[in-house]
């Protein structure tokens, strides 16, 4: 989710004809198979690798930190350029990252040693109508069969992308309600899929008279996006939607839902709520039938967000059950228990004032290197801990 919504030159260069139409699996299927390099060969091709720059900072809180990020750990610069990246998700089978670019309406891929290219264009708004905002998907993850599920901001909806690149709806209703814009989303081990649904994506609808004259009238942007002209639901939730397609309502009491994310034990949900006057990531028991209850404020960053760039946003949880959820200042580690123990910072504290905040993050390669979407910024970190791979 992107607080403001500055245009900026992309500085990548798209690669025609790499859509989605080449699916997750078949786009890899077909590459020819390679005969194993041999350990000389290896080992040059290891030291050819390219050398990214450094960036940001990586503040300890907490002694806990130093076994889950190493004192020499830095943050690699990997890519920029884009306008708002966001929902990043390692896929394993060919070994390469996908993140979306919100406002700019596109999934892109990046691999190693290669770079970052364009792979689905149209990837959350098919409309005939052009639009500014956020249209584009927002988080996305890996169904139990890997394919890619996107959240969908601008066509409003849950989608999967299949083998031919033809999209199936997952979710874009609520008694039949239209959704707001789905933001993140969650697989549970059973098939159960969580997901948040804020307004974020009503930002830069058309200009039409009803939706200006709403904007003149609100005394604040989130009024402007409660009060909505296309709005169909009353409030923003989190839900469940069963391998059935039964999609359930668990919660409405958050004011802007954002991240989520299931405790390695997939008895704790987690969910991030992206308001500055209740900046909080909150923490639900599940039940045995996939409902949740005993919510709590696991940690309350309302006043850390006074001070510094970004709302609690996207996550990720290691296999130790600590948070690394992106919020003010970058990406917080949380512990289980609730305690800050440290911010991995993709832009210096002293340089802040040129981006908006870090959105999301995705654990990739073997566990140990989490990617982290900031801004206009792609960027890595090696960890000591690890976190499950999809």
């Amino acid at each position: 989710m992107k607080m403001n919504c500055l245009i900026r030159h992309l500085l990548i260069v798209p690669v025609v004809g790499l859509l989605a139409a080449l699916s997750l699996s078949a786009a890899e299927k077909t590459a020819p198979v390679k005969k194993a390099a041999k350990p000389k060969a290896a080992a040059k091709a290891a030291a050819q690798k390219h050398a990214y720059p450094h960036a940001g900072e990586i503040e300890r809180l907490d002694p806990a930190f130093d076994r889950l990020v190493s004192t020499n750990a830095v943050i690699e610069l990997l890519a920029e350029g884009f306008e708002w990246a966001e929902g990043p998700v390692w896929v394993r089978s060919g070994e390469y990252l996908l993140f979306s670019d919100v406002p700019n309406n596109v999934v892109f891929k990046w691999k190693e040693g290669i770079g970052t290219r364009e792979f689905l264009l149209p990837s959350g708004y098919t409309g005939a109508t052009a639009r500014g905002g956020e249209p584009g998907s927002n988080g996305l993850t890996l169904d139990p069969q890997g394919r890619l599920v996107l959240c969908e901001h601008g066509d409003r909806r849950v989608a999967r992308l299949e083998k031919d690149g033809k999209k199936t709806t997952l979710a874009n209703r609520y008694k039949f309600r239209r959704l707001n814009s789905p933001n993140d989303l969650v697989y549970k081990s059973n098939g159960d899929l969580y997901f948040t649904d804020p307004p974020y994506g009503f930002i830069g609808l058309t200009n039409e008279t009803e939706e200006a004259e709403v904007f003149a009238q609100a005394k604040s942007r989130d009024e402007f996006l409660d009060k909505h002209p296309k709005k169909e639901l009353v409030f923003s939730g989190v839900y469940r939607l069963s391998p059935k397609g039964d999609l359930t309502l668990l919660t409405a009491e958050l004011t802007r839902p954002n991240g989520i994310a299931l405790s390695p034990d997939e008895k704790t949900l987690y969910v991030a709520n992206s308001d500055p006057k209740w900046a909080i990531w909150m923490a639900y028991v599940v039940k045995a039938d996939g409902s949740i209850a005993n919510g709590r404020v696991l940690f309350d960053a309302t006043e850390l967000a006074k001070k510094r760039k970004g709302l609690p946003d996207g996550m990720k949880v290691d296999k130790q059950g600590n948070l690394f959820a992106t919020g003010p200042g970058g990406v917080l580690v949380i512990s289980p228990a609730g305690k800050h123990l440290g911010t991995i910072s993709p832009v210096a504290a002293s340089a802040e004032s040129t981006y908006d905040g870090t959105a999301n993050c995705a654990w990739g390669n073997d566990g140990a290197v989490l990617y982290i979407t900031a801004d206009k910024y792609l960027c890595r970190v090696k960890t000591s801990t690890k976190g499950k791979v999809l």
